[in-house]
Formats: structure tokens, C-alpha cells, sequence
């Protein structure tokens, strides 16, 4: 273990790293090197993320010029004049992200790979756009989105624009094993640039991908912005420039920013957890909402792919859509924008509501499903594109959408833009969000989504083989019609259904059960991928009576839904 870590701190450049180690080796602290030696950060679909620190297990320089480093060596071997088209990187405001990012621009241009780098902070859909706009083979952001402040991440595009899928994520981990114990190449920034492999990305960028946007036929519906009004915050993110912006040009003149979340700043000193989904993580937002009688209150997260709103009710209290209750107005609203053209592609994710597909359904659009997370949602679309069904929209539930093909990520800019046109053209008409809830919910019944975590002990047997070895038969009392093993790709079907012969779906593999009830009911159980716990999601459906308010429905679906929780957790 001494020599390992002695080669690792020559290998450091960073001399505050290398102190880290010397000083942890000087207290003698095995258990903490232990931790920072036993592995490395493991590289995936989502690149890497890790909290700061020294060693191989932590996100640090070296990690980040190593990692670089096999990144490119791939690319050289898989994208024919990957060195010539280059890759484009951006990084968010995180404390130690600049200087990843240029680490990662010296190791690329090193290896004769042309660099577009940001000139300062950029949200991660405009690297997402920048790798399509300027064709590069491959694209990086520096970011760890929504984590605490003491993570950081590595994220990864591929030529066409979206989050990277196997087989490149094995591919590239393993060029990252041999350039962890190769001698690492650097290049000057400086000399990079005099020799043509470096390019800023400037102020021009940035307007290109609000031209891009805003040219974005979706965004184009301008019923009197002047009359709604936004609070917002970036939540010390690097959305707020990009935001304001896009919401003025579109006609939104009514833009009230939460001053002490709108630059960007990596400490998060007025959240705990810079998540919207997170309790607290709103607040300050909505209280500069009620300052000013504001329509709404939006948030991005820190980099600005996710898409957060709170929306005053009837009493004018502000109330937080859930992330599938903004999916499911935006597939209603986007799917009339898009009325009469080819753009009617929409997709979420399995442990999404599944009241997008019946929407889907009622405009005679094509709908599909995929695993969770954004790279399947847009590498997915491309497959399914054809030339009389464009991808239109996706999203999952954890505040993920995107509107139309100009970004292959989520976009929460856009998003953010989108939102306020359709309240507007809402507003325009007379009516409201939860009025416009309320009547999707009548059409196709009032579908109510949870989610729940169970801590398991590290040593526990898989849940989906004691599922499989004993399937239930009933969830809360209730019937199981279809049951979805993702695993071995079969749908059977039990009870009332029971005569029905098994399907196969269309799915990669993946140690996910999908259970239907009979009453409409559904229950997603998976394994965590990286704790050792379960994940559950449950959804209910309520039909609607005739002259039941939206809040009885409501008390409904929430009643039947605590009764599915706890009777689901407490067979686990």
C-alpha cells in the first residue's frame, strides 16, 4: 500500500492533494487511505463522480488527466479524425471544476485532439448543443449537478450529441486502466492555443445556442408573457445569465432572480442540499415569489439541466409540481404546439407516470419507454425517429426534460422558457396549471407517483432473486395482472389474465420487476446501483367522478397510495 500511495503522490500535480496524503500517511489514518486506495472511481454511463479528495477513489486532478487521457485514446481508436473535430468541454461553478476542466484540455491537446473549451461556466445543455453544433466527436462537462458541494463529476457526450451508452463506457474505462499507469502527457494551454489545438468558446457560443433555442418552432407561442410573472433561482448554479435572457427575449418582463442563489458559487451557502427536490431547497424562491405575487417560482439546479416550479394555488399558497406532473402537462401542451406536423415522438422512463403514454395515445402520437436516465431517453429517440415520427419531447420524474432535438440532454433552460409559455397561454384563456391539471386528470383519471428507498445490510441477498425464486401473487390485497422482469426481458401475465401468453420486451436487460394490479396500480422495484438499498416506485390511478373536486380525487389516490406503501414495504 506505502509504495502505491508514494507513486500515486508523485504522480499528483496538484500540491494540495499531495498534502492530503502526506498528511493522512503522518496521523497514520489506514482506515481513511484504505478508503481512498481500495479502488478507483468507477467510470459509466454517467462518466465519473465522486467527492474531492486525493486518491485514485476520489475526483482530483490526476484522476481527471488520467481519465482524460483514456477518454482520448478511445476516441482516436473509434471516431474516424476524432483529433481534427475535436471535443468541446464546459464545467459549472463548483470550486475545483475550472481547473478540471483545463486538466482535461491540456491531456486531450496533448494527444493532438483539438479542444473547445468554455470561456467561463456553462450550463450542461450547452455542451450537450455544442457538441452537434461545432461536430465534435465527443463532448465533457465538468459537474456534479444537484450533489453536495463536496462532490464533483466528469460527464460524457458522444458524437451524436447524447450522455454515452455501452459498449463506449466500458471502452473508455478501460483505456483509463492503461493511462493510470502510463506516463500522463501535458500540454500548455498556452502553447495549445498558439498551435491551433485549443479554441475558446466566447460570448458567441452562448448566443448561438439562444438563437438555436429560441428559433425553436416550440417556443414560439407568445400569448401576453407580460402578464405572468417569475421568480427564479439558479440556486447558486450557472443558469441565472443564460434564464433571464431567454425569459426576456420571449416577452417575459416580469423576472424577479433570488439575489443571494443567482451566482454562481460551489460552498451552497444558503442550501443544505442544492436539489429542488430536496425540502428547503425552494424556499428562498418562493419567498421572493410572494414578495411580488409571482405566477410561478422556478429553479434550476446548478448546472441547469433540471427544471423545478412551485405554482400558487387557489388559495395562494405555492405548491411544488411533482417532476411527473410537470412531464405530463408539458406532453399535453407540446403535442397541441406540434399539432399537424411530424414532430410526435414522446417518451419517459419506467418508474415515470404512465399517464404520458395515455396522453400520447389521445393525440394519436407515438409514445415509448425506456430504463431510467437521460442517456436512454435521447439515445433511444434517435432509434425510433423515422421521417413521419420526429422526436417531440422526454422526460423523467427527477425534474429531467427536454423539448425537441436541438439538445440531446435535459435541458432546464428551455424547459424553464416552455413552462412559462404554456402559463401564459393558460392565463391568456382564463385558466390556470392546476386547472389544466384537473383536466387532464378528468380525461384520463387522476394518476398519483412515489417513490421509496429501503436501507438493506451490505451482505444482503439480491431482492430480485428472492422476488423471482418466490414471485407474489397479490400486493396489498390486490391482484397481480403483468409482471414486467426486465432481467430476462419476459412479461407474463397472472390472474384475471392469466390466459394471455408471455411477451417479450424490448428493453436492455436490467434487474428490474415491473408488477401491474388489477385495479391500475403499479409497483417498480430495483436495486440501488450504487448503495446497498431497494428502490421502490408506485403509482395509483383514480378515476375521477363527475362532481368530485381535484382536492377529494386527490385525498383519494393519496389514501390509496400510503396503503400500497406500507403494505409493499412491509412484505419486503
Amino acid at each position: 500500500m506505502n509504495t502505491i500511495i508514494s507513486q500515486w503522490i508523485t504522480r499528483d500535480p496538484d500540491p494540495k492533494t499531495q498534502q492530503e496524503l502526506k498528511g493522512l500517511i503522518d496521523a497514520g489514518n489506514e482506515a481513511e487511505l484504505q478508503a481512498r486506495f481500495s479502488g478507483r472511481l468507477e467510470f459509466g454511463t454517467a462518466g465519473l463522480r465522486g467527492v474531492v479528495g486525493a486518491g485514485p477513489n476520489r475526483m482530483n486532478r490526476l484522476v481527471i488527466q488520467e481519465t482524460a487521457t483514456g477518454l482520448g485514446q478511445y476516441l482516436l481508436s473509434q471516431i474516424e479524425e476524432a483529433d481534427h473535430r475535436g471535443v468541446v468541454i464546459g464545467y459549472d461553478g463548483r470550486l475545483d471544476s475550472k481547473q478540471f476542466a483545463q486538466d482535461a484540455a491540456a491531456a486531450l491537446t496533448a494527444m493532438g485532439i483539438k479542444v473547445y473549451l468554455t470561456s467561463k461556466v456553462a450550463a450542461t445543455p450547452l455542451v450537450a448543443f455544442g457538441v452537434k453544433q461545432l461536430g465534435t466527436a465527443a463532448g465533457i462537462v465538468v459537474t456534479a449537478s444537484h450533489n453536495p458541494p463536496e462532490y464533483n463529476g466528469f460527464k460524457v457526450y458522444w458524437e451524436n450529441g447524447a450522455q454515452i451508452i455501452a459498449p463506449h463506457d466500458s471502452g473508455i474505462a478501460a483505456e483509463i486502466d492503461k493511462a493510470a499507469v502510463q506516463p500522463l502527457h501535458l500540454m500548455d494551454l498556452e502553447q495549445a492555443e498558439h498551435q491551433g489545438l485549443l479554441a475558446w468558446l466566447g460570448d458567441d457560443f452562448y448566443q448561438a445556442y439562444l438563437d438555436t433555442q429560441l428559433a425553436n418552432p416550440l417556443l414560439q407561442n407568445h400569448h401576453q408573457p407580460e402578464a405572468v410573472s417569475i421568480a427564479y433561482t439558479a440556486m447558486h448554479g450557472v443558469g441565472a445569465d443564460m434564464a433571464e435572457t431567454m425569459l426576456n427575449r420571449v416577452g417575459f418582463e416580469h423576472v424577479y432572480s433570488v439575489a443571494a442563489q443567482r451566482e454562481p458559487d460551489g460552498t451552497f451557502p444558503t442550501v443544505n442540499f442544492p436539489n429542488p427536490e430536496e425540502a428547503g431547497a425552494m424556499d428562498l424562491v418562493i419567498a421572493e415569489a410572494k414578495k411580488h405575487n409571482a405566477t410561478l417560482a422556478c429553479a434550476n439546479d446548478p448546472d441547469a439541466d433540471r427544471f423545478a416550479v412551485a405554482v400558487r394555488d387557489l388559495h395562494g399558497e405555492y405548491k411544488m409540481l411533482t417532476g411527473d406532473q410537470v412531464g405530463i402537462l408539458f406532453g399535453h401542451y407540446l403535442l397541441n404546439v406540434a399539432s399537424g406536423s411530424n414532430e410526435n415522438l414522446v417518451g419517459t422512463t419506467i418508474v415515470s407516470s404512465s399517464l404520458l403514454e395515455k396522453i400520447a395515445q389521445a393525440h394519436q402520437a407515438n409514445f415509448y419507454q425506456t430504463l431510467t436516465g437521460f442517456k436512454w431517453l435521447t439515445n433511444v429517440a434517435m432509434q425510433k425517429q423515422t421521417d413521419t415520427s420526429q422526436f417531440l419531447f422526454a422526460y423523467e420524474e427527477a425534474l429531467g426534460y427536454t423539448v425537441g432535438s436541438k439538445v440531446w440532454d435535459k435541458d432546464g433552460l428551455t424547459a424553464l422558457v416552455a413552462f412559462a409559455q404554456m402559463t401564459a397561454e393558460l392565463a391568456a384563456k382564463g385558466q390556470s396549471i392546476w386547472s389544466q391539471l384537473e383536466s387532464i386528470y378528468r380525461q384520463h383519471g387522476f394518476y398519483l407517483n412515489a417513490q421509496r428507498s429501503i436501507a438493506l445490510m451490505p451482505d444482503s441477498p439480491a431482492i430480485g432473486s428472492i422476488l423471482r425464486a418466490s414471485p407474489p401473487a397479490r400486493i396489498a390485497g390486490i391482484d397481480i395482472v403483468q409482471t414486467d422482469d426486465l432481467q430476462t426481458a419476459q412479461r407474463t401475465f397472472s390472474g384475471s389474465l392469466a390466459t394471455k401468453p408471455a411477451e417479450s420486451i424490448d428493453l436492455p436487460t436490467s434487474d428490474v420487476l415491473i408488477y401491474h394490479l388489477e385495479n391500475g396500480a403499479r409497483v417498480v422495484v430495483r436495486p440501488s446501483g450504487t448503495e446497498p438499498k431497494v428502490k421502490c416506485y408506485y403509482e395509483v390511478v383514480e378515476q375521477m367522478l363527475e362532481d368530485e373536486s381535484y382536492e377529494e380525487a386527490k385525498q383519494r389516490a393519496e389514501a390509496q397510495m400510503a396503503a400500497l406503501i406500507s403494505e409493499h414495504q412491509a412484505s419486503l
